[in-house]
Parts: structure tokens; sequence; C-alpha cells
């Protein structure tokens, strides 16, 4: 009776959504995005940044909903239980909507592919390799040095088991064969905490989390872990020119909505969202953080996320990790 009841509720609640949007009145009351991390986080900068002009645009208050824990899952669960009628939202990272189908198999209460659709892509933004200002270190071929005449080699910390930052420790330690001990936490922002006090010695994460603290002298960017240097990071080399060839890493963020949730809707909200993007406040916002504002419209973001699917699961499972 529970699961028809709730079943019932979301197919009217779709039904006043589509009316809703039919008369041309949606929204009509405020918009929840919810953030599968804690505040200070990549993710969570991005759903900021793009807030407050879409509440402009759209004449209703955008809400960010912080739902960190479970290496991502709680948030989209969340907002999949709450979604579906138009006003509910998932900001996410892709480590968790992508990595997570191959870590968690048959334990997930959400699909990617089922459960969701692609609104709009956000930002993308390749990694840097970050460490402490009390490192004894100054360049990524002292920081490899350093690991290796350590007894129990380095540790670094990463928003959670599975997440790219979990990954790219792994493949950091692959390439470098160095004793490495992972330190997850419920988000970027926890981490960053424990780099700067020297709880932990690494963080290999996005740009807009560390540059904060870059700027305030409390840590040390080594590398850059993209092809090319980023236009605002002009004195950090690239993993290669660092002395570590082929180490590149990006994370993607982008906007899904409950499957549920009208078409119209839908598009109309990432049409919106390209607005935000293609602004010269917004671009040259994400660009100073070492990272890249990047739309896709929702099929083109569906397209792409299935071809994650496939890569990310193939990069877990040749490097066979593992949820801790």
């Amino acid at each position: 009776m529970q699961s028809l009841l709730k079943k019932g509720v979301v197919v009217g609640a779709v039904a006043l959504a589509n009316l809703a949007y039919g008369q041309g009145t949606w929204p009509t009351k405020p918009i929840t995005f919810v953030v599968p991390s804690a505040p200070g986080g990549s993710t969570d900068f991005i759903a900021r940044q793009i807030s407050d002009p879409l509440s402009k645009a759209l004449g209703q208050a955008v809400i960010i909903e912080n739902r960190p824990g479970g290496a991502g899952n709680i948030g989209a669960e969340v907002a999949l239980r709450n979604g579906g009628d138009g006003y509910t939202f998932l900001v996410q990272y892709s480590g968790y909507h992508v990595g997570n189908p191959s870590l968690f198999p048959g334990k997930m209460r959400w699909n990617p592919e089922r459960d969701y659709k692609g609104v709009a892509m956000l930002m993308r933004a390749p990694h840097v390799i970050v460490v402490g200002k009390a490192i004894p270190v100054s360049n990524l071929k002292e920081l490899i040095a350093y690991g290796k005449k350590k007894p129990d080699g380095l540790s670094y910390a990463s928003s959670g088991p599975g997440s790219i930052q979990h990954i790219a420790g792994e493949m950091f330690r692959e390439k470098t064969k160095l004793p490495m001990t992972h330190v997850a936490y419920k988000g970027s922002a926890p981490a960053m905490t424990d780099v700067i006090s020297g709880q932990v010695d690494v963080f290999i994460t996005t740009p807009p989390t560390v540059m904060p603290h870059v700027q305030s002298g409390n840590v040390k960017v080594l590398a850059y872990t993209a092809p090319k240097r980023h236009p605002s990071l002009p004195n950090i080399p690239t993993s290669a020119e660092a002395g570590l060839p082929g180490y590149e890493v990006e994370s993607w963020f982008a906007l899904y909505a409950p499957a549920a949730t009208p078409k119209p809707i839908i598009d109309k909200l990432s049409e919106e969202v390209r607005k935000v993007l293609e602004s010269e406040q917004v671009r040259s916002t994400v660009n100073a953080q070492g990272a890249y504002a990047a739309y896709m419209n929702p099929a083109q973001l569906d397209a792409f996320t299935k071809k994650e699917l496939a890569a990310w699961a193939e990069v877990i499972q040749t490097a066979k990790i593992k949820p801790e």
C-alpha cells in the first residue's frame, strides 16, 4: 500500500508539473539543487555559481541543499526520493555518478541511467597535486623522493571511497610505485583542512577546492593533471612537465533531473543554465579557479554519461579499486 501511495504521489506531482509548465507558470515555488558533498568543495562551488543567476532568470529561489556522505550515494538518493515534480535536481560530481556503479555493484539504491536524466554539463576540471606548506618539497620530483624516504610512504586524501580523488591517488601510487595510505573524508573541504594542518600529505583534487588556500599560502600546488597548463595557473607545470608523463585526471560536474521530471522543464532549465554558463561573470569566475565552464545539452550529457560509465568501469576494474 505504501509503495502504491508513494507511486501515486509521484505520478500526481509529475502531472501537476506538466500542467504548470503547460500553463506557462513553472516554476511556481523555490527549486532545490541537492549537492551530495559538504560545502566548500568543487561541486558546491559550481552549484553556488549558477544558483543566484538562475534564481533571477526563473523568478524563484534556487536553494542549495548539501547532503554529504555515503560516497555521494546519500545525496543522489535524496534528490531521487524528493524529485520528479520539477523542483528538485542533483548537482553531481563525476566520480559519484559514473564511478559508483562499478564500485558498489548491486548495492546502490539508484541507477545513473535509469533514474536520472541529464540537464546540463556545468564545469570540467583537471586536478592539481597539492601538499601542505609544512611538507618539505617544492616540486613533484621532490615529493616522490620524499615519499620513498618516509618509512610508511605518503598518505593521500579523498572526498570519499571511490571518488575520483581516490582513483587519482591509486593511479599516482601505481605510476610512482610509492607506498601510499588512503584517508577518506566526507567531501573535499574537510579533506583540505587536514592537508593544511599536516594530518595528511597529499591531495589530488580539482582547483576550485584548492585556490583560496594557495592564495593564503597554506598549500603548495606541484602539478596540473592535464596535457597543457591552465591560463589562470601559468606557473603550475603539467604532470608531464613536472616529471610524471601520462598522469592525467579530470573531473566534471553536471546537473541531473530525476527521470520522472517532465522533459519541457528539463529543456527550459537547461537553456537557462546555458545562458548562465556563457555569461562573462560565471566563465571568468570558474576560469580563475583553474577550471572551465562547459555546457552540454540534455541529449549530449546523456550520451556523454553513458560513455563515461564504460570508461570509468574499465579504469576501476584495471586498477582493482574497491571502496574501503
